[in-house]
């Protein structure tokens, strides 16, 4: 196999995917919703999905999109962009919850993720870690934003677990506490919460060996080579 770096490619670890150390803390998921509305149902759906993940064991945070800016509008510095990077850094798992509007998510959801960059000094803040995609919908059931959701989790080399949740007519799922009614939409939001506390157990411990590609090797080896070759100045 000629186009192969043989010094770059690398037989599959087992014992590293298998038999590593496991960390015992709690983990720690961050969740972004997308409405600024006083009575917002798609962060009615991520506290009820809180309450759910901290049964389960998670520590979690929820970043509140209010006074976020308009990317590209101001510089990183802001204290919301940084306070939602920490965030995102912090975090080992992700829950992303939008409304549909004009059939795809809202511009306040794709304004976090936009803040987050793919590299940020070094440190990628998504990368490698869990994520689960919820919608709700004021009219007939809809999955229009989790899949652009689902979408753009790949683009940030996340790992997006096979369940997600569509809750429809949302405006009638909540009473006046803004508690989530007993339904079947309740129940399927469990069991995403569920599932992405698994997929997070199993992978976090390993994500830094899932995420190490033969193609950034090679590339780091030619930039190492370059730098250490390259005549005095």
């Amino acid at each position: 196999m000629p186009s192969i770096d043989e010094d770059q490619f690398r037989p599959i670890d087992g014992k590293v995917l298998f038999d590593g150390p496991r960390a015992i803390h709690r983990p720690r998921v961050l969740m972004l919703y997308g409405s600024l509305r006083e009575r917002s149902y798609s962060r009615l759906a991520t506290e009820e999905a809180a309450r759910i993940l901290r049964r389960l064991g998670a520590e979690v945070r929820i970043f509140n999109p209010s006074g976020l800016p308009l990317p590209d509008s101001t510089s990183a510095d802001h204290p919301k962009v940084q306070e939602l990077r920490e965030l995102s850094i912090w975090s080992e798992a992700q829950v992303w919850c939008s409304p549909e509007r004009h059939g795809s998510m809202t511009g306040v959801m794709k304004a976090q993720i936009d803040w987050l960059p793919l590299s940020m000094g070094g440190v990628r803040p998504t990368q490698g870690r869990t994520l689960a995609v919820m919608q709700v919908s004021g009219g007939s059931q809809s999955f229009n934003a989790v899949n652009q959701l689902r979408i753009l989790g790949r683009w940030m080399r996340m790992f997006t677990i096979p369940n997600q949740s569509s809750v429809a007519k949302a405006f009638a799922e909540f009473d006046e506490a803004g508690r989530m009614k007993p339904s079947s939409y309740y129940n399927r939001i469990v069991d995403v919460m569920e599932e992405l506390m698994k997929f997070t157990l199993l992978l976090r411990d390993r994500s830094d060996y899932l995420i190490d590609r033969y193609s950034e090797r090679v590339e780091s080896a030619e930039q190492v080579a370059k730098r250490v070759n390259q005549r005095s100045i």
